[in-house]
């Protein structure tokens, strides 16, 4: 096709409410029985073709009611790494020879598809096997996934279009080209959105990828492929393999043909990749591109300018929406004494409040389980050494893993800001509070930017504005996403471009065009018209 084409102009998806008697309430609540009443074959995608993973089975169950198992994989050994890496390269020649609109094409039906017919499936998937409310799954699993799926190949289009200038009798152009090799996309439990966009993301530039969920969200990364199939993506581009990655770091990690890593996940794991990588960076074709969205211990500041109900309102949702599961999540704050002693009980008292237990059953609940036994004993863990501790007294807050891996909303307030809870990540629903003098926020901000090691988000909630660009500035490198008078979580594609730095990542920024600018190597290319014929140049004469 002799064509310079535009694509559909993106539009964020309309979120839905689920109100009760709703025909997508219904909907989603038939395919949660449908799922729920089966044990899934949780199989590997390798080159078009669906098996178990040669390993040891694992079991994938619901964590409000873990003696429920939804499904069983096969741990992926690894003959099961290299024979996905070998379909991503067999599957490269035919992928890079489409033409972006046809790739582009996949992942708009991929939108439409997710949009409607197979919508209700990738909420329930995500509501019994990652424990979200239906209004989180709906955000996520649908919602951002389908934004991701239309941005990008509007951003790839404008990279694409990005060209440089020509002089007389010459024309220069840019050829944007795959990376020399296969992505290795390992993506979290915590959103499907990501889970679904990091394997895609690169293959818009012909890229194929080996793609490697996380065990726990393997349910719902079972519909994504179903989706992307079902769109026309052809065998080999994205080869899904399954379970808690050994073979990852023995095969892929190490292997000659790695072109590019798309992370999300731990601190740990991504700094234990990227020392592989730097161990082994004389064996690789090319220099791997490694991006990575990591950690967060995030933080919301009040001024003693602040409205107390919208600072209420950012805490509760910013700390316990999805069990503060969230690598945005709010999870250390900073209080004037003035607001506190105006809205600390009624605080706390909301936070009691919140309803929790088994999201699939009751959809008007507010929140649900933490992921795992694993992370249930770190927070546990976390919480009886904060009792430890004078200067830590717990306002609310329990924990109770008889039926399902449930801790309670909690509030720990400590009058040392350099304690454990405001530097250390738990990845679960405990807030921790500051309450500081009205007279110190100058201070309190300049000790709150350097505590923690990560930057990823943060808010400031205060109707001062000269307040408002103190911190603003004073915080300029403590969060890559910073938000005013708002939560610090719910980033938007297209809206909030999102990542951190530090310890939290390397800010790429999923949902625009800087992140998709990895996943390009752009060969420059000069034809002259009227080519020179003699060396020599007017300065010899």
């Amino acid at each position: 096709m002799d064509a310079v084409t535009n694509v559909p102009p993106p539009v964020n998806e309309p979120v839905r409410q689920y109100v009760p008697g709703s025909p997508e309430r219904a909907a989603v609540e038939a395919k949660i029985k449908d799922l729920a009443g089966e044990q899934a074959e949780l199989t590997m995608a390798i080159g078009g073709m669906r098996r178990m993973g040669g390993g040891e089975a694992i079991d994938v169950v619901q964590p409000h009611n873990h003696r429920h198992v939804l499904g069983r994989m096969g741990e992926a050994t690894d003959d099961d790494m290299v024979t996905a890496i070998d379909a991503a390269h067999a599957a490269a020649p035919a992928w890079q020879a489409l033409s972006f609109e046809d790739r582009a094409a996949i992942f708009l039906k991929a939108a439409e598809l997710l949009s409607g017919p197979w919508r209700a499936t990738m909420n329930a998937a995500t509501i019994l096997g990652q424990s979200k409310s239906v209004y989180q799954a709906e955000i996520d699993a649908a919602c951002e996934l389908i934004d991701f799926w239309r941005f990008n190949v509007a951003f790839a289009r404008q990279l694409l279009a990005e060209q440089p200038l020509s002089s007389a009798g010459a024309w220069n152009r840019l050829e944007y080209r795959p990376l020399d090799g296969f992505v290795l996309a390992i993506t979290p439990f915590n959103f499907t959105s990501i889970a679904g966009n990091l394997p895609s993301a690169p293959t818009l530039f012909g890229n194929t990828v080996v793609w490697k969920p996380s065990s726990t969200q393997q349910l719902s990364a079972q519909v994504i492929i179903d989706v992307l199939e079902a769109a026309g993506l052809p065998p080999g581009v994205i080869n899904m393999v399954t379970g808690r990655g050994e073979a990852v770091s023995r095969v892929a990690l190490t292997h000659p043909r790695l072109a590019g890593i798309h992370f999300t996940g731990s601190t740990a794991t991504f700094q234990h990749m990227w020392s592989t990588v730097g161990r082994g960076i004389a064996g690789y074709r090319s220099y791997p591109r490694i991006v990575g969205e990591t950690g967060g211990k995030d933080f919301v500041i009040a001024h003693p300018s602040a409205d107390p109900d919208v600072l209420a309102t950012a805490l509760i949702r910013g700390a316990y929406e999805y069990q503060g599961q969230k690598c945005s999540a709010a999870s250390r704050s900073y209080i004037p004494r003035s607001l506190w002693d105006r809205m600390g009980d009624s605080f706390v008292s909301l936070a009691e409040s919140l309803t929790m237990g088994d999201v699939a059953s009751d959809l008007s609940l507010y929140m649900g389980a933490v992921i795992n036994a694993r992370a249930f004993a770190k927070h546990r863990g976390a919480l009886e050494r904060a009792g430890g501790r004078a200067s830590v007294r717990m306002l609310t807050g329990d924990c109770d893993d008889s039926i399902g891996y449930f801790v309670m909303p909690t509030v720990l307030e400590c009058s040392d800001p350099s304690d454990e809870v405001f530097t250390t990540e738990y990845f679960g629903p405990i807030l921790s509070v500051h309450v500081y003098p009205d007279r110190e926020y100058s201070s309190m901000l300049a000790q709150a930017a350097d505590v923690s090691p990560y930057a990823l988000t943060g808010s400031v909630i205060a109707t001062d504005r000269a307040a408002i660009a103190e911190a603003t500035s004073a915080l300029r490198f403590a969060a890559g996403n910073f938000y005013i008078n708002d939560k610090p979580t719910g980033a938007v594609v297209g809206q909030q471009p999102f990542g951190g730095s530090r310890a939290s990542g390397t800010n790429d920024k999923a949902g625009s065009v800087l992140n998709l600018t990895r996943w390009v190597s752009a060969r420059a290319i000069k034809e002259v018209f009227s080519p020179p014929v003699d060396y020599r140049y007017p300065h010899m004469g």
